[in-house]
Parts: structure tokens; C-alpha cells; sequence
């Protein structure tokens, strides 16, 4: 039978490489994100449907549910981004607050609004998969704590839809070069230790990102779930 998948984010970067794996398993994809134009381009070289909300809005997410699939066999919760490159640096507390809740906004609700909006539609046996980072562990101020809040939520998430056999994981990246990112603030010397700091010595892409994804969408992964699965090159050592 040919799966349902859905993609948040999957207009560029790593949500597109994302769709792109599924779509070339022959799986039937929609994918998701704010900007309308990005996304229908998107969507047109990877033969997906592609359904424009913004996923950190509970009233865009409620009004685009008529629109995504009545089934889900994969879920991946991929729309996030750390919003702090948007902002400049400040210690104003009104300030501080709208930049904190701007990140949690980005990467807690996103997740969690389209997963509660579609857990009804997620098929027995099915899969979701949120993206996380390697922030969470290593922090990078208030997006590493969002990305924190993601593994809590999602082990939640794993009890409450696992007696139907639905999995729950996150896939957590470290350095993952052409996405938009870092918005264009990534220096060549924070490059070079973000690589330095890996075993393998060389940056993740995309591609490194959607192989994870897709495993832990697979019958092979039926066994794991409450997981956060690493992909950093070894830049950071789970326990």
C-alpha cells in the first residue's frame, strides 16, 4: 500500500531532502510551510501536494486540516529554526521574552499543534519523526532550550500513541550545511569548529538527515520509539 506522508517544512533544505526520499520510494507526499510561493515550487519537482500554513499558529493549523490527508502513515515534524538569527542581541526583558517565545513558537508548537490536529488521522502502526538538535544538548540559548522541550514532548507523545503501534522519534542534527539556516550568518571560522568538532570531520547535508528520517519511518524500526537519534558525526556522544 502506498503511505501517506506529510512533511512540515518541506519547502527547502532538510524538509525538502526529507520529501525527496519519500517521494522517491514511490510514497504519496504533502508538504507544508508559510510561503506559499517556495512551497508550490517545491512541491512541483518533487510530484508532492503542497499545503501553505503556519504551523506555530493554532488557527492556521485548525483551518488547513480539511486540506492534509484523511490518513497519515508518516508524520515528520520538520518546520522549525533557531528565530534568534533573526534578532538582534539584546538583554531588555520585553526583548529577551519575545525572543524566547518566538523559538518555542518555531520549534515546541509546530510540532505539537500538527501532531495533535492529525493524531486522530496518524494510521495504526504508523510513524512520526520530529527534527530536534544537537542545541539541546549543547545549548545555543533559548533555541536549544526549545529543541529540549521537543525530546520531552515527544517522549510524551511516544506513551500516549504507542498501544496503537505508532512510533515517536526525533532525529537530532549537528552542523547540516545547505539550508537557509543560518540565514547567512554562518562565518568560515565557526565552520571550521563545528567540523573540528566532529570525528568524521566533515559538515552533515540534508541527504545525511532524510536517511535517518526514513529508517525510523520504516517496518525495520517498528521496535524503537521515545528515541533521540543523533546525526552529528560524532560531535556529540549520546548516554
Amino acid at each position: 500500500m502506498t503511505r501517506e506522508v506529510l512533511v512540515t517544512g518541506g519547502g527547502t533544505g532538510i524538509g525538502y531532502a526529507i520529501a525527496a526520499a519519500f517521494a522517491a520510494n514511490g510514497d504519496k507526499v504533502t508538504i507544508t510551510g508559510r510561503r506559499e510561493s517556495v512551497l508550490t515550487e517545491a512541491a512541483a519537482l518533487l510530484g508532492a501536494r503542497a499545503v501553505a500554513f503556519d504551523a506555530a499558529d493554532h488557527e492556521a493549523v485548525e483551518a488547513a486540516l480539511a486540506e492534509l490527508p484523511g490518513r497519515v502513515d508518516v508524520l515528520v515534524n520538520n518546520a522549525g529554526g533557531n528565530t534568534d538569527f533573526l534578532r538582534g542581541d539584546s538583554t531588555e526583558l520585553a526583548t529577551l521574552a519575545a525572543a524566547w517565545t518566538a523559538n518555542f513558537r518555531a520549534n515546541v508548537f509546530t510540532a505539537a499543534l500538527v501532531t495533535a490536529g492529525l493524531r486522530g488521522r496518524i494510521a495504526d502502526g504508523g510513524r512520526i519523526v520530529t527534527l530536534g538538535s544537537i542545541a539541546a544538548h549543547t545549548g545555543a540559548g533559548s533555541y536549544g532550550w526549545a529543541k529540549a522541550a521537543v525530546e520531552a514532548w515527544n517522549a510524551d507523545l511516544a506513551r500516549i500513541v504507542g498501544p496503537r503501534g505508532i512510533t515517536a522519534n526525533v532525529v537530532a542534527p549537528g552542523l547540516v550545511v545547505d539550508t537557509e539556516f543560518f540565514h547567512g550568518k554562518l562565518t568560515d571560522e565557526r565552520r571550521e569548529r563545528l567540523i573540528a568538532n566532529t570525528m568524521n570531520k566533515r559538515e552533515g547535508r540534508p541527504e545525511d538527515i532524510a536517511e535517518a528520517v526514513t529508517f525510523l519511518a520504516s517496518a525495520a524500526a517498528g521496535h524503537i520509539t521515545g528515541q533521540v537519534l543523533h546525526v552529528n558525526g560524532g560531535a556529540f556522544i549520546s548516554s
